[in-house]
């Protein structure tokens, strides 16, 4: 075990606004528009090899994506199948056929398929009904158990969502979000990524999340260790109904106490305070630690709550499987546009959810926002194991263990912790390549978490430890 530092030290740290590792330097600035007082003392600055797969994403390439996708007429899920030329049949052939040519070019570490099945009558299904998500997998080189996913849907919807013949464009809801996970596949197929990472374009999401249902439920009964997943829904613009633009911002909802939980687990959370500390909100802080810079010239919202009123993405399946998951979404909607029918007004300006209002440079900064955190993941130690925090005596001291991880570039863990009233890790010490460490600082005043550190000096995304008697 490694010394613990003294209170006088931890207390003095405190005092300072914190013990920051890694931190971006002055050179990093911050994007345009408003933002936190400071990185998170977690943050990670990013690495060369990252700046690098960031230069490579392409606004043309995802314009061409979500005009392609347009140019199917409509994708609704209840459309024709077995046209080439017009409705969701003919959109998922183009997806498989994209996915392959990214896949051609990976060395076979990439390969693309369909994953079907067919839908009984379910509401919104009147009638059996083949669902098809297209994916591609790239499997990583070191630890290709540990998964990663990132999906957008590609069925699309009029106003009335039974309507399944009148055009349904859907540029932004959802062909926004493929155009990010298609060039995602794009530019990271040729790289070796260290863990798989998986990239979907899921249908039936406007039926009811089906698609994305089907692909969590394969993964949950392959036992597949899914380590984090993001879908991208509704990405494409940065104007809001009103007409105001927010163009270096992008909401992430991560929601609090998941769903899939006991009650016992989840009266256990709340006897603890870790209401705001569920892996899908570790999940969401580890995006603001690796994707909220100059790199990415974004600044990520974190909104703590599943989704937004009354509606749902496709990471709502994986959050009911025990899945840490969030949903990528535009700063504020455009409801004048968005599941609109096509029709052109008084003055002859076209309306609907069409190519024109999409601003495809902010799409594409969104795409980085998602490839510095895919990459990140995949390239850094998995989440700590184990993670418990010790209350079987009394005492001002806190001591956490945790289960080595077996990645083989680990070279040790860090322990951070915060105020209970602050949103975001504030301090970071060094705890060496051990499995126990003590600090001394009550556990009764702040919260604790453990997180990993490969030898390229990245860091996973934070565990935060259950009590253990």
């Amino acid at each position: 075990m490694s010394p613990s530092p003294t209170r006088r030290t931890v207390l003095t740290a405190t005092a300072a606004g914190g013990v920051v590792l890694g931190a971006p330097t002055a050179a990093e600035a911050a994007p345009p528009g408003p933002r936190p007082p400071g990185p998170p003392a977690t943050a990670q600055p990013p690495t060369r090899e990252l700046r690098a797969l960031l230069r490579e994403i392409d606004p043309a390439r995802i314009e061409a994506t979500v005009r392609k996708l347009v140019s199917f007429g409509t994708r609704h899920t209840l459309s024709v199948q077995d046209d080439p030329a017009r409705g969701i049949g003919a959109a998922r052939d183009w997806l498989l056929s994209e996915l392959r040519s990214y896949a051609a070019a990976s060395g076979g570490r990439m390969t693309a398929e369909l994953q079907s099945y067919v839908q009984e009558p379910a509401p919104r299904v009147p009638t059996a009904t083949r669902i098809t998500n297209v994916l591609a997998t790239l499997r990583g080189s070191v630890t290709p158990e540990r998964i990663y996913v990132v999906s957008g849907h590609y069925d699309s919807r009029v106003t009335d969502v039974m309507d399944a013949t009148s055009d349904s464009p859907g540029a932004d809801d959802d062909a926004s979000g493929v155009a990010v996970a298609l060039e995602l596949a794009r530019v990271m197929a040729t790289r070796r990524p260290a863990s798989t990472i998986v990239f979907a374009a899921v249908a039936g999401e406007e039926q009811g999340l089906y698609g994305s249902a089907y692909m969590a439920q394969q993964f949950k009964a392959a036992g597949a260790d899914v380590q984090g997943m993001f879908t991208n829904d509704i990405v494409g613009s940065a104007k809001a109904d009103d007409g105001t633009l927010d163009p270096y911002t992008i909401r992430l909802f991560a929601e609090g106490v998941p769903s899939s939980e006991t009650p016992e687990q989840a009266a256990i959370r709340r006897s603890v305070g870790g209401e705001n500390d569920s892996v899908s909100r570790q999940l969401a802080r580890f995006v603001r630690d690796v994707a909220d810079n100059d790199a990415t010239r974004m600044r990520v919202r974190v909104i703590h709550r599943r989704d937004r009123y009354r509606r749902g993405g496709d990471h709502i399946p994986f959050l009911e499987r025990g899945y840490p998951a969030a949903r990528f979404t535009e700063p504020a909607e455009d409801f004048a546009h968005q599941h609109q029918d096509v029709r052109v007004d008084e003055t002859g300006k076209q309306y609907g959810d069409l190519p024109e209002f999409c601003d495809y440079d902010f799409i594409a900064r969104v795409a980085r926002v998602n490839a510095a955190t895919l990459w990140t993941l995949a390239q850094a130690p998995g989440t700590p194991r184990g993670a418990k925090i010790v209350t079987s005596t009394l005492t001002n001291a806190t001591r956490l263990v945790w289960t080595r991880g077996t990645e083989p570039d680990l070279t040790g863990y860090e322990v951070v912790w915060r105020e209970t009233t602050a949103a975001e890790w504030t301090h970071v010490v060094d705890a060496g390549d051990v499995t126990t460490y003590e600090i001394d600082l009550s556990k009764d005043n702040v919260f604790f978490g453990v997180r990993a550190v490969n030898r390229a000096g990245l860091r996973s995304p934070v565990a935060f430890p259950d009590p253990q008697a």
